[in-house]
């Protein structure tokens, strides 16, 4: 049992940490946005607030709780979109890619992450298309059918208005998670892969040693289920910061 409760943890955050077993969520069938349109919820978007079920993701997201930049992409002619997130971690731009399969449902997306025997569903509970998107992901450990959840909240912009905030925490209370638990992301400027990270993008004191300052962030952008059980942080939780 301890070790399909690891599992789940292990999707949402990506560390070998010892999570629990959360409260069976409601028919999620009923939790998708009316008249989803996914054109309209493609392009650019946020991570602004987090919270979720499994305590050591939110310990590990409170050590850096930074904006994670998301970029959906969607081709007609197939049946799954991409995203493409770009974060700052330990000093460095990182950036993945997960590909996510369309269900018959509208604005809710599925993906397996076989390493760990585990179905990620991701829902679009509440959403602007312009402005704000709310998430609910919900990982099953499919070997015991242990769950987790995260509830997300996204902008087109770093920022968010008080009005949709106060929105996400009654989305966050009606899944039994307490509003005073939600993490606000920092914005510590844009990320981009291949360029050195400055001193607006760390909170350190810069080193007068210049060997040490020159951090190259240098890295190659891979599939988020491809990477080593470390770094795993697939689908809408695949942030390791």
């Amino acid at each position: 049992m301890q070790r399909a409760v690891i599992l789940v943890c292990l999707v949402v955050m990506g560390l070998a940490w010892i999570g629990q077993a959360v409260p069976v969520l409601p028919d999620p069938l009923i939790l998708t946005q009316e008249n989803f349109d996914l054109g309209r919820f493609m392009g650019r978007w946020y991570e602004v607030a987090v919270v979720s079920t499994c305590p050591h993701f939110m310990q590990r997201k409170r050590g850096n709780p930074v904006i994670v930049a998301l970029e959906l992409q969607h081709v007609d002619s197939e049946g799954n979109f991409t995203m493409t997130a770009t974060s700052f971690r330990n000093g460095t731009c990182k950036q993945t890619s997960t590909n996510y399969a369309l269900t018959n449902t509208p604005g809710r997306f599925f993906h397996h992450v076989a390493r760990f025997g585990v179905d990620v569903d991701s829902f679009v509970v509440h959403s602007s298309y312009d402005e704000y998107a709310m998430m609910l992901i919900l990982s099953t450990e499919k070997a015991s059918g242990n769950k987790t959840i995260i509830v997300k909240l996204y902008s087109r912009t770093m920022s968010v208005r008080a009005a949709v905030l106060e929105d996400f925490k009654t989305l966050v209370r009606q899944h039994g998670v307490s509003d005073d638990t939600i993490i606000m992301n920092q914005n510590k400027g844009e990320c981009v892969p291949g360029e050195q990270v400055t001193k607006a993008t760390t909170t350190q004191p810069q080193s007068s040693d210049p060997k040490r300052r020159k951090r190259n962030s240098v890295l190659p952008m891979v599939p988020a289920q491809e990477e080593d059980a470390g770094n795993v942080w697939p689908g809408w939780t695949d942030h390791v910061e």
